[in-house]
C-alpha cells in the first residue's frame, strides 16, 4: 500500500503543480477575475472539511484502545475542544492565531509528506514544521498588506502583533523564514533518495506559484482544497480498500457525506448569526480562518494520539 499511495500521491502532486501553472496563466489573461470570499467558503466547507469528517471512525478506534465504549464521550470531548478554541480565540485572539499558525505549520508539513518519510524522529519532526512553514510565510511575504488586513478581521487588534509582524517584513526574516524551508525540502528530497521524492519539489512550487499569483484568501483556499484535503483524502481512501481505490473512494464519499453537512449547517448558521455585527464578507473571513482553526486543533489532537497508540 505504501507504494501505491507513494504513486498516487505523485500523480496528485504533478495534476496539481499543471493545475495552478493553468489557472495563473488564465488569471493573468482575466485581471478582472474575482473569488468572492463567499465561493473559497464554499470550497472549503465541502472539499477542504471531509478529509477531517471520518475522525469520528478514528476517534471510535481510539475508544477501543482506552476501552471506553460510549462513543457519546467522543463527539462531546471533540466540541468541547473545537468550542474552547472559539472562546480563547475572543479572549486573547492574537495568541490564538499565533498558536495556530505554529500548529499548522507542522500539520501541513506532515500530512503532505509523511508518506514518503519512514523515520519518525524529532529531526524529521523539525523538518516537517519547516516545510509546512512555507504555506504560512508565503502569503505574507507576497502580499503582506492583503495578509494583515484579514488578520485585522479575525479580531485581531493587538498593536504589539503588527509592530513584531512590521519587525519581521522589514528585516527580511520572512524570506529568511522562506529558505529555510526550502532548505528542509532538500534535505527531505536528498534522505533516502528515491524518484517518487520529486512530490517534494512540485509541491514547493506550486505552493509559490498560487501564493505570487493569487490573494492569500484564494491561495490558501487551492491549497487547502485541491493539495492538503486531498492528499489526507488519498491516505483515507487506501486505509478503506487498499486493493480498489475506486471503491475506498465511494466507502469514503459515503462515510465523510454525514459529518461534512453537519460541520457546514453549523458553519452557515455561525455566519448568519456573525453577520447580524460584521459585515457579509469578514463574517466570512470569521467563519473560514476561527472555524478552521476550531477544527484543527481536535483533529491534529486525535492524529497525534492514535500515532502514539
Amino acid at each position: 500500500m505504501k507504494n501505491q499511495l507513494k504513486k498516487i500521491n505523485f500523480n496528485h502532486s504533478f495534476i496539481f503543480f499543471l493545475f495552478c501553472n493553468i489557472f495563473s496563466l488564465t488569471i493573468l489573461k482575466f485581471e478582472n477575475l474575482i473569488f468572492s470570499p463567499l465561493f473559497c467558503l464554499l470550497l472549503i466547507l465541502s472539499i477542504g472539511v471531509s478529509h477531517g469528517s471520518l475522525d469520528h471512525i478514528k476517534g471510535k478506534k481510539l475508544l477501543k484502545i482506552f476501552e471506553i465504549k460510549n462513543m457519546y464521550i467522543f463527539y462531546l470531548l471533540y466540541i468541547f475542544i473545537a468550542s474552547t478554541v472559539i472562546v480563547l480565540w475572543t479572549i486573547m485572539p492574537s495568541i490564538s492565531l499565533t498558536i495556530f499558525l505554529i500548529v499548522a505549520s507542522f500539520h501541513f508539513g506532515k500530512e503532505d509528506t509523511q508518506f514518503l518519510i519512514v523515520e519518525n524522529s524529532y529531526y524529521n519532526q523539525l523538518l516537517f514544521f519547516l516545510k509546512g512553514l512555507l504555506v504560512i510565510l508565503a502569503p505574507m511575504f507576497f502580499h503582506f498588506e492583503e495578509t494583515i488586513s484579514i488578520f485585522k478581521l479575525l479580531l485581531i487588534d493587538n498593536e504589539s502583533f503588527y509592530e513584531f509582524l512590521n519587525f519581521i517584513e522589514s528585516n527580511k526574516i520572512l524570506l529568511y523564514g522562506i529558505i529555510l524551508s526550502t532548505l528542509s525540502s532538500i534535505i527531505l528530497f536528498i534522505k533516502n533518495f528515491e524518484l517518487k521524492k520529486f512530490t517534494i519539489f512540485l509541491d514547493y512550487f506550486s505552493i509559490l506559484i498560487i501564493n505570487f499569483y493569487f490573494s492569500p484568501l484564494v491561495a490558501f483556499t487551492l491549497y487547502f482544497c485541491f493539495f492538503h484535503s486531498i492528499r489526507h483524502s488519498i491516505s483515507l481512501v487506501c486505509e478503506l480498500d487498499n486493493n480498489d481505490f475506486k471503491n475506498g473512494l465511494k466507502i469514503f464519499t459515503k462515510k465523510a457525506l454525514p459529518l461534512t453537512i453537519i460541520t457546514a449547517t453549523f458553519c452557515f448558521l455561525g455566519l448568519y448569526l456573525l453577520n447580524n455585527s460584521y459585515n457579509f464578507d469578514s463574517s466570512v473571513l470569521k467563519i473560514i480562518f476561527i472555524g478552521l482553526a476550531s477544527l484543527t486543533f481536535p483533529h491534529i489532537l486525535l492524529e497525534y494520539l492514535i500515532e502514539k497508540k
